[in-house]
């Protein structure tokens, strides 16, 4: 393996380059504010291995980074592979519901009128699991994706001003338009190795040791590994690793290993990766004979007023208005009143939240401070303290630094 530098890019004068540099790449976003995302971000499967490790010119973190904000591939097209793993406990599907619910999709207690193929409920999958995906890319109007699953297969395809995804289990089509010149409609969902490292690499700044450890091969391409790590005590993060395409600067592979050891939380990596044009037709689509097409507006409008069952519900919606960070860096930790005294909804609560109240708690461990008394959920990378006042703190924090927070807010 060739030499290469370890420089720790985060003291302090380093340059307006570097700085400039570092706004341009992604910052990974560590608090997370409500539960329910964190029950729904579980998974399985170790990291993908690399293979090899190439002889390449020495180069800087400070180098690297640069390496990244700069390039401009907008041509590709490959396989890439998604792990997760959380550590939660089993939750019989739970979960599953939960995210649906979080959507709007399906079966999400709105108006019954969602299409299997909508991707703001499909594409959710993501974040948990293992999946394989087969992506393309040709510039800012042409993007697909197709996940690949259990001998189906859900595609989403941008070509210009159309959106269409598809499920192949379901035969449903969903259609919507976009304006020209906007993003892929996907671009809020992770999906591929840049999509996580533009997350991880955003501003870093004093609380965070950037370094280069080392290179790889990934689907057969010559890499460098960028190793972050937040110099923060109290954070359950170990390290982010990224590996660059030594020519064009493309994140090939995106891994976050937790403080506390084991497999990794999230290893996302291409299998295959082509950097050539991809064929205008990989763009086209038409509704199969006798799918079910839904167009976007035609998608269904919530009802006039909810449930009584859902009234905790709706206090959890209501106080996430009050979203606000405390602390900084990778200590930072996501806090909101959910307005709603007596921490997690019980049976007595009504509906089916209450119910999914009680069985979560009994997942949780009880903690007390000068706050009060309240629950902890523990998972590998996102803690969340809920109090019984009804106040949540959630971030990739340790418990004590929760119940720190909690306390310094009385």
């Amino acid at each position: 393996m060739a030499p290469i530098d370890s420089d720790d890019s985060t003291t302090a004068g380093e340059g307006e380059e570097l700085r400039a540099g570092r706004r341009k790449a992604a910052r990974y976003v560590v608090p997370v504010a409500v539960m329910g995302v964190a029950a729904a971000t579980i998974g399985l499967v170790p990291a993908l291995a690399d293979s090899g490790d190439p002889d390449l010119p020495k180069v800087t973190a400070e180098q690297l980074i640069e390496k990244i904000a700069k390039s401009d591939v907008e041509q590709l097209s490959g396989t890439v592979r998604i792990n997760t793993d959380l550590g939660l406990p089993d939750l019989g599907g739970l979960e599953s519901g939960l995210m649906s619910g979080m959507s709007g999709g399906p079966g999400s207690g709105g108006d019954g009128e969602g299409s299997a193929a909508d991707p703001s409920a499909k594409l959710t999958e993501l974040v948990s699991g293992s999946h394989t995906l087969r992506v393309a890319a040709d510039g800012p109007d042409r993007q697909k994706l197709s996940l690949m699953e259990n001998a189906a297969e859900y595609s989403l395809i941008h070509n210009g001003k159309d959106v269409w995804g598809y499920d192949s289990q379901s035969n449903e089509v969903y259609h919507s338009t976009t304006p020209d010149g906007a993003e892929r409609p996907e671009k809020d969902v992770p999906a591929t190795p840049k999509d996580f490292a533009d997350q991880a690499l955003k501003s870093v700044d004093d609380t965070t040791s950037v370094t280069v450890g080392g290179t790889a091969q990934v689907a057969g391409r010559d890499a460098y590994r960028l190793v972050v790590e937040p110099k923060q005590e109290g954070s359950t993060v170990g390290a982010i690793t990224v590996a660059v395409d030594a020519e064009t600067g493309t994140p090939l592979k995106f891994t976050l290993t937790p403080a506390s050891g084991g497999a990794a939380v999230v290893d996302v990596g291409f299998t295959k990766v082509s950097f050539a044009k991809p064929d205008a037709s990989t763009f086209d689509f038409t509704p199969p004979a006798g799918a079910k097409v839904t167009e976007a507006d035609e998608a269904g409008a919530p009802a006039e007023a909810p449930e009584p069952g859902r009234k905790a519900e709706d206090d959890l919606a209501k106080g996430m208005d009050g979203l606000k960070v405390i602390g900084e860096g990778w200590n930072s930790i996501a806090t909101f009143d959910t307005g709603a005294q007596g921490g997690l909804p019980t049976g007595s609560t009504g509906g089916d939240l209450g119910g999914l109240g009680g069985f979560l708690g009994s997942f949780g461990d009880q903690v007390k401070g000068d706050f009060g008394s309240g629950t902890v959920f523990k998972t590998r990378l996102v803690n969340a303290l809920i109090t019984d006042d009804g106040k949540v703190y959630a971030g990739a924090v340790t418990n004590d630094a929760l119940v720190k927070a909690a306390d310094a807010a009385q």
